[in-house]
């Protein structure tokens, strides 16, 4: 179809679902409605990393839109000691919330260390200087082959133009800005990354039980800067948790104890994507801020690049 036939068939579509709000829609239409809604919100994130991705195919590197360019500094990084002990994760079952963050289920989580804001492209330039992608004993053995089927060099995006080395955004080819956050790393890259750097990656009980009391707030899409952009420092906490770079955690996408797929073909929703994939947390600059939220468990297959994807570093608290 032609795009007048895709706008008149949204169009139809959007007086069908007003006539039908309108009357009052029995509970379960809404719910359905609702997931609709914040389905709607995930594919206009994937749009635009898709919209991105092909247009780095283009050797002219159009630009999508004007983007502004912060070239502050990064923070200094500052590892924040986490407590232990005994915390619930998952929904609580007031507001929406996707099924695969039910049940809420008590985790024990051992003292840690979490970094005060997300790797930077300046790190992940000295990852490459230091032949991060040559060194085989930093990767994943599944990892190690794909850097060497796919000719990995560098994050995606990154290449050198005149002598310069740049990164592709939505608003065109740039220069790398080494206090902005990492971005379009596969999980093997920051699994890589996380080990040069003598930590890991947090587990996304680990990373839940850091956010669960900070305000969703940050870098997000109602910002309008469709790029990750250097954290600003704001208090004692963590930085960044939210917005900028979607986060690897250490977790594999699996079900919660207790987990029921719904009824029907919404039980189809998250339940059969729960095998060989990971778990991101906190959004990204193309995540609306009322989509996400400490609970939110994002997934991707390890090898996912093209995402607006980075990594928080965590380590294991020394004993006293």
């Amino acid at each position: 179809p032609g795009i007048a036939e895709v706008a008149a068939y949204r169009a139809h579509v959007d007086r069908a679902m007003c006539e039908l709000l309108g009357r009052e829609p029995a509970p379960e239409v809404v719910e359905l409605v609702t997931l609709g809604l914040h389905h709607e919100q995930q594919h206009q994130e994937l749009l635009l990393m898709d919209v991105k991705h092909l247009l780095s195919a283009n050797a002219l590197d159009p630009a999508y839109r004007d983007t502004a360019v912060d070239d502050r500094p990064a923070t200094p990084l500052r590892w924040l000691e986490q407590a232990g002990g005994l915390r619930t994760i998952g929904a609580s079952g007031d507001g929406f919330a996707y099924d695969n963050e039910l049940p809420a289920h008590d985790v024990w989580v051992e003292p840690f260390e979490l970094a005060s804001r997300p790797v930077t492209v300046g790190e992940v330039r000295a990852f490459v200087d230091d032949g991060g992608y040559r060194r085989p004993e930093l990767w994943l053995s599944d990892g190690w082959g794909r850097v060497q089927a796919e000719g990995w060099e560098a994050p995606l995006y990154w290449a050198e133009r005149d002598g310069e080395a740049t990164t592709f955004t939505l608003g065109g080819r740039r220069p790398l800005v080494d206090g902005e956050p990492a971005c379009h790393l596969s999980y093997y890259e920051a699994d890589a990354i996380a080990r040069w750097s003598g930590a890991r990656l947090p587990t996304e009980a680990e990373w839940e039980s850091a956010a669960a009391d900070r305000p969703v707030e940050g870098n997000l899409l109602d910002l309008d800067r469709c790029h990750p952009t250097p954290a600003a420092l704001a208090g004692d906490g963590p930085q960044a948790l939210f917005g900028d770079v979607w986060e690897w955690t250490s977790s594999a996408y699996l079900p919660y104890p207790g987990f029921r797929t719904a009824p029907g073909a919404v039980g189809e929703y998250n339940g059969k994507f729960m095998v060989g994939q990971h778990v991101l947390r906190g959004g990204c600059c193309a995540t609306p801020a009322d989509h996400v939220r400490a609970t939110y468990r994002n997934f991707f297959p390890p090898p996912a690049r093209w995402a607006f994807s980075g990594v928080r570093l965590a380590r294991d608290l020394e004993p006293r």
